[in-house]
């Protein structure tokens, strides 16, 4: 059953920083805080899970208040996972120890069963290993179940893969979007990085210095040409669509989104698969006529509806919109111009 949505205002000052935000957030599904480093986006998951000085405000997880004018319940109390950088498993104990550990520290009839957590993570030929015989991703892995296992309300995960090598990025990312399509438990997420929010997010918060710039679902935030924070070179969106055909000679897949259609890269889905495709603003082009004797394969028609300069004078963001979803494309302001 799908919660109520998390409604949370925090206020929090200290001598060179102050977290101000107010929040209404999804009560199911993936919420990305995303910014860059000292944002407030750790500051904003500590406060959702109670710790460190009792901020002002207000916190109302799935019908119940954790904090308010007349109370303020302290983080055991809370039904929260957390999840840091590091794992932090115990290493005295095997990985089935480290994960009944932290069962037993739930207060709650348990929502995800042990043995689900288990198989969501696919973690149960590791069960018998400790700590130090784990490689970097299989301890997150573990450390992802032990939070699940406290059967939480709230899973905050604070950069999880970000001590992880590319390889074990890539290794955890497929677990994740596990996650994502199984649990019916909210997440809050925090990154930096363009790619987990392009892949895992269904609502995105913008963090930059204690505030919250915009928030909101995650195709409509990215389509934004308005916001103060640009996402540099990997600025573009995200089109959800269904895989429809396949290419195996050339490796290719077709994806029909709500306005055309995509060839991109075969990922090894099945037809019918739904799934999302980032599509970069770097890797649009415009032109006002068909062009052939390229070496474009995909071939959109849309509308320009907003133009914007981008962080260097001497590019522009245009927005194009592409029956109901919308492209952006980065050119240099001359072309702009000449189109």
């Amino acid at each position: 059953m799908t919660q109520a949505p998390i409604q949370a205002c925090f206020r929090k000052g200290w001598q060179d920083f102050t977290l101000d935000v107010d929040l209404q957030l999804p009560g199911q599904g993936i919420t990305a805080l995303f910014g860059h480093s000292g944002s407030g986006k750790t500051t904003l998951l500590r406060c959702f899970a109670g710790l460190g000085s009792r901020p002002q405000g207000r916190c109302v997880v799935n019908g119940e208040v954790w904090q308010d004018e007349h109370q303020f319940l302290p983080p055991h109390r809370r039904a929260i996972g957390y999840v840091f950088q590091d794992a932090n498993l115990f290493p005295h104990l095997s990985v089935l120890k480290n994960l009944r550990y932290g069962q037993s520290r739930s207060r709650s009839t348990p929502a995800i069963a042990l043995d689900q957590a288990i198989t969501l993570l696919g973690i149960e030929h590791l069960l018998h290993r400790k700590p130090a015989e784990l490689s970097g991703g299989e301890k997150q892995r573990v450390g992802i179940a032990r939070a699940l296992a406290v059967s939480p309300q709230l899973l905050l995960m604070d950069e999880p893969l970000a001590a992880l090598d590319l390889a074990r990025k890539r290794e955890i990312l497929p677990y994740l979007e596990t996650l994502h399509d199984e649990l019916q438990i909210p997440i809050l997420y925090v990154t930096h990085s363009p790619d987990e929010v392009a892949r895992l997010a269904d609502h995105l918060v913008v963090m930059s210095g204690g505030r919250a710039l915009a928030q909101g679902p995650l195709t409509e935030i990215l389509s934004r040409l308005d916001l103060p924070i640009r996402l540099g070179e990997e600025a573009g969106v995200v089109l959800e669509g269904e895989i429809c055909e396949r290419d195996s000679q050339w490796g290719l897949m077709r994806m029909a989104f709500a306005g055309g259609s995509l060839w991109a890269r075969d990922q090894g889905h099945a037809i019918g698969h739904k799934g999302r495709l980032r599509v970069l603003a770097r890797d649009v082009s415009l032109s006002l006529q068909h062009q052939v004797g390229t070496s474009i394969q995909n071939h959109l028609t849309g509308v320009v509806d907003a133009m914007l300069t981008d962080e260097h004078p001497g590019l522009t963001l245009v927005r194009v919109r592409v029956g109901a979803s919308i492209l952006i494309a980065r050119l240099t302001t001359r072309s702009a111009h000449e189109l």
